[in-house]
């Protein structure tokens, strides 16, 4: 049987809930999707946490809040899933990419600073892989220069820089897609300590709607609906424990896994391990994956493409060179981590790298 690289999780109090929902007849946004934001907000420790359609929304609602658009400049990472980007293109602004550190692949403070110019509005964090980024240099960059501070948490649910959650720094942007570690399928949500930017954040995902048929600013359909709230609450009920059994799984390819080089997780943070990657050389990369999906081991590759070097980016003029990503991008690889993996496939999984790096290297 195959070894997948994500499995979702649902109780059967989470399978009855969606029953009740739909006999209800209230399927869009309603009590359910009230709810699941009052809890998100609790236990991500902040005052205001807005349910969005999914991980995009929340990143173009944030930008939209802070009225960025033609002539300014967002400073992000160029190794991402290119939604984080492209979020700031639609409102007409301008993604400026600055180089990740070696150690985590999150995006470098000094890389970012020597971007900043007069144009720049907001950096945009990306917590990598379920990995904070060094977050006290980010808030010192933004209070220094001004900025706007927006963290895509998309991967990193619970985790915690300083004992703190990520997302509780400057705007979190959350997703709920499906292989994330929580999910309700499609589904996002923006965490803010600011009223004022919520209740915008409220009206922008609702046709700019501050009560029924008032409309106070333009505004888009971004809203969640009643059955996605009803699977994020009962996630909430699990992602504590699921993360611990993430990060045990870590632990156990941390000790056992031999001769590759382990994505570094940022000093004084507790990752949740949305994906546990390792770099190897390109070739041995390649065939050592190759073996794995022979032995029905899935494996991913986060990212193949630094998003400068995406067709799109290219042909807007993206030429700069970001030599740690653009290396980065040829030798990770992504292992199997999740909450229901056992520890058989676990064990099996350590012994097909080990032996398929083995056999390729020698010795």
């Amino acid at each position: 049987m195959k070894i997948p690289m994500a499995r979702p999780l649902f109780d059967d109090e989470t399978r009855e809930a969606l029953l009740e929902v739909l006999d209800s007849g209230r399927l869009a946004q309603g009590p359910r999707v009230l709810e699941f934001e009052e809890r998100f907000a609790e236990w991500a420790q902040v005052p205001f946490a807005i349910a969005v359609s999914n991980g995009t929304a929340a990143l173009l609602l944030s930008l939209m809040a802070l009225e960025i658009g033609p002539g300014d400049e967002v400073i992000t990472t160029p190794f991402t899933f290119v939604a984080t980007a492209n979020a700031v293109l639609f409102p007409g602004a301008r993604p400026v990419f600055a180089d990740v550190l070696p150690s985590t692949l999150n995006l470098d403070p000094e890389a970012v600073e020597q971007r900043i110019t007069p144009r720049t509005r907001a950096i945009l964090l990306v917590h990598l892989y379920g990995n904070p980024c060094e977050i006290d240099a980010f808030v010192e960059l933004a209070e220094r220069y001004g900025l706007a501070l927006i963290e895509d948490a998309a991967q990193a649910h619970g985790a915690l820089y300083r004992g703190q959650p990520v997302g509780s720094f400057g705007i979190g942007c959350f997703s709920f897609y499906a292989t994330k570690n929580m999910t309700t399928g499609e589904g996002g949500m923006i965490t803010t300590r600011n009223p004022q930017l919520a209740r915008r954040l409220r009206m922008l995902r609702d046709h700019g709607q501050s009560n029924k048929y008032v409309h106070e600013i333009l505004g888009l359909n971004f809203r969640m609906t009643e059955l996605q709230a009803v699977l994020g609450i009962g996630q909430l009920k699990h992602i504590d424990a699921w993360n611990a059994r993430r990060r045990a799984i870590a632990e156990f390819y941390n000790r056992h896994l031999r001769r590759v080089r382990p994505v570094k997780t940022t000093p004084n943070s507790t990752s949740v391990y949305h994906l546990y990657t390792v770099r190897m050389d390109p070739g041995l990369r390649d065939a050592v994956r190759e073996r794995l999906q022979q032995a029905w081991i899935e494996t991913g590759i986060h990212y193949p493409t630094p998003v400068h070097r995406q067709p799109l980016y290219q042909r807007l003029g993206y030429n700069e060179s970001l030599p740690v990503a653009e290396k980065a991008a040829h030798e990770v690889l992504s292992l199997p981590i999740h909450p229901a993996l056992q520890d058989e496939e676990l064990h099996h999984v350590v012994e097909q790298v080990n032996a398929a790096i083995e056999e390729l290297e020698g010795g």
